[in-house]
């Protein structure tokens, strides 16, 4: 049995990292509630966006847009993964990973090259080790309050690879808020549209998505007058679409981050006062063996006087 110096120096260390476990706790439980507002407030815009380009790929126009053509031979896929920056947040973003990596193997047993944009510091590192993925963009600290601005970059690196033929299918990988014990990881198609029609239609019947419900498919004749012209209209539009999922997506991981946190950081508080509780008892136990057997000695020498 360890000493009982030894004892109270562990009780020491696991005490003083039940108070850091306690803080993250409290922190992400203050910044939980704004996240989940900046998710909440931007989804509607999200679903509009959507049923503006449901209508619009069911357009008739002579101009085809690449993003409304979907290619038959696929040789490259480009994802955008959307991290966290920070650990501390349990499996959040090893079970995105893990999901990810199973799609990457699967590409890449078909021969297909696979590019990678990385959201957050924790995916930029994750796939700068994996061999065969190519890191071909990143951004990190978006910080508790994301701006698209921060985001327009990597999202044109991907855009103009696909308008470019470098890219013939297109996902964003991200955690979907469920509720506060609950994150899914989601890799949702974005390119080529006619590929997320079949999605939607997926997560719709699974009642799985948040912005189930939108059809793409061109079950109508649309007929739209576009000023000035149908590829400057089509091209700006469907770009903002396109942001605004994936910011939705950032924005969806941000508070999928500090609810994991919370609930990672409250087992850790729970498990350091077990441990706590179980060395304490082995402190005292510690402590009374050695007072029964100073009692011991003492009777033995009063014995031999």
């Amino acid at each position: 049995m360890a000493s009982g110096r030894e004892i109270k120096t562990k009780i020491k260390s696991t005490q003083n990292m039940r108070k850091v476990t306690r803080a993250l706790e409290m922190v992400s439980a203050s910044k939980i509630r704004k996240a989940q507002e900046l998710m909440r407030a931007s989804r509607p815009y999200a679903r509009a966006m959507r049923k503006v380009i449901a209508h619009v790929a069911q357009a008739s126009t002579d101009f085809s847009h690449p993003f409304l053509v979907e290619r038959g031979n696929v040789a490259r896929v480009g994802y955008i993964v959307v991290s966290t920056d920070r650990g501390l947040c349990g499996g959040l973003n090893s079970n995105l990973f893990r999901r990810l990596l199973v799609q990457i193997r699967e590409w890449q047993d078909k021969g297909v090259q696979v590019d990678v944009v990385a959201v957050g510091q924790k995916a930029v590192q994750f796939f700068r080790r994996l061999r065969g993925v190519n890191l071909v963009g990143s951004v990190t600290h978006l910080g508790d309050r994301p701006k698209l601005e921060q985001l327009v970059g990597v999202i044109k690196v991907v855009l103009d690879a696909y308008s470019a033929n470098g890219l013939d299918r297109v996902f964003l990988a991200y955690n979907d808020f469920v509720n506060t014990m609950t994150q899914k990881p989601s890799v949702d198609a974005l390119l080529p549209l006619p590929l997320v029609a079949a999605e939607l239609e997926a997560h719709q019947a699974a009642g799985e998505s948040a912005y189930a419900g939108v059809k793409l498919e061109q079950a109508h004749d649309w007929d739209y007058l576009y000023e000035p012209d149908a590829q400057t209209v089509l091209e700006h539009v469907l770009g903002r679409y396109i942001e605004s999922v994936v910011y939705q997506g950032v924005l969806e991981n941000l508070a999928s981050e500090h609810a994991a946190r919370m609930v990672a950081m409250k087992a850790a508080s729970d498990n350091a006062s077990k441990v706590i509780d179980t060395l304490t008892l082995s402190y005292n136990k510690a402590r009374q063996a050695a007072i029964t057997q100073e009692i011991s000695e003492i009777v033995g020498g009063a014995a031999a006087v």
